[in-house]
């Protein structure tokens, strides 16, 4: 309960100051300093995996059967994530290695450009430092949610605060459809193990009911801050039990890492957009190296095509925990020739 309380301070305390994405962000940050300050901050796994599945049944609705219509040029951007992802994590391992002075198998898995719980898994269990692996995905998340919102406000002229949509009102079988649609995704995806599933799946079978019109009702406008606060407190609670010193070590290590990302996206970015004539504030947002649930937050709060960005940020979680691994597995014989 007290990094929840954190949370809603520093989300109220951002809002009144009228900074961009204020719920996530003023979580995020009160919780964090409170983590290193060494308060017992801990946020339940259910009440995450709850918010969760409620953020996938939101992303999934704003899907609707206009997205037929104007899906076309994804095909190309989506395409472009391959390269995106090969470049991004060739980049970063180079950092991680040659600046950051990380061991091999810490330094590959610590650059995916996503994936943070599954490379922390994998990296581990192939002797990799979990750890460090974790923190360098945490911060890495960290600095996106910070930067990317305040660099649309100030060059954009977005104000998150006043994107989410206003309370709707949902009757009994609105409510009804879609907390059906919530548990019967999670629970499929959970056995289906999919990557990222307590987000995926809830996505999916909203999607799957919202994209042929079957239904059109979508959760109130109040259930984005609500789960940007959530969002925001967790990340703040990964840095729980780490010094100062550490924490200020790792964010610098990522900013150098995150500016080689942010980089290589851009050059993406004007890519897709000139083949695709696609918002490139849109694409900007769909190759941003940020957790999915955080930059699908980010896209409705601001409004921007989160039916695009969602799309683009499951691909890539799917791409990264299926081709990381099958690199490194085919690299693995090399590095073990004397």
């Amino acid at each position: 309960m007290i990094a929840l309380a954190c949370g809603v301070a520093g989300g109220s305390i951002f809002f009144r100051l009228g900074l961009p994405l204020p719920w996530m962000m003023g979580a995020m940050v009160a919780t964090t300093v409170a983590a290193v300050a060494g308060a017992p901050v801990a946020l339940p796994h259910r009440l995450r995996t709850v918010m969760i599945v409620v953020l996938g049944v939101m992303l999934g609705s704003a899907f609707t059967p206009d997205v037929i219509e104007r899906a076309g040029p994804w095909a190309v951007s989506l395409g472009l994530l391959v390269p995106f992802i090969v470049l991004a994590t060739g980049a970063s391992l180079i950092y991680h290695r040659r600046i950051a002075g990380y061991e091999p198998v810490t330094a590959y898995f610590a650059s995916a450009p996503g994936g943070l719980t599954d490379m922390t898994i994998m990296g581990g269990a192939l002797g990799g430092d979990e750890r460090t692996i974790a923190l360098t995905h945490s911060a890495r998340i960290f600095l996106v949610v910070m930067l990317i919102p305040t660099a649309f406000r100030l060059f954009g002229g977005f104000d998150g605060a006043q994107r989410a949509n206003p309370f709707v009102p949902l009757d009994a079988i609105d409510a009804a459809v879609l907390a059906a649609c919530g548990v019967a995704g999670y629970l499929a995806a959970n056995a289906l193990r999919v990557p990222a599933g307590a987000l995926v799946g809830p996505a999916v079978a909203s999607a799957a009911l919202h994209l042929p019109g079957v239904t059109d009702s979508a959760l109130p406008g109040w259930s984005v801050a609500v789960a940007q606060i959530v969002v925001g407190t967790a990340i703040g609670c990964r840095f729980a039990g780490v010094a100062v010193r550490t924490v200020g070590r790792v964010l610098a290590l990522a900013l150098g890492s995150l500016m080689i990302l942010v980089i290589i996206a851009g050059l993406i970015t004007a890519f897709a957009n000139a083949l695709t004539g696609l918002d490139p504030r849109i694409l900007v947002l769909a190759y941003a190296p940020g957790g999915m649930a955080e930059m699908a937050l980010v896209a409705l709060a601001l409004g921007l095509d989160p039916a695009l960005v969602t799309t683009h940020h499951v691909a890539r979680i799917f791409l990264v925990v299926l081709l990381i691994p099958l690199a490194f597995r085919l690299a693995r014989p090399r590095d073990r020739s004397p």
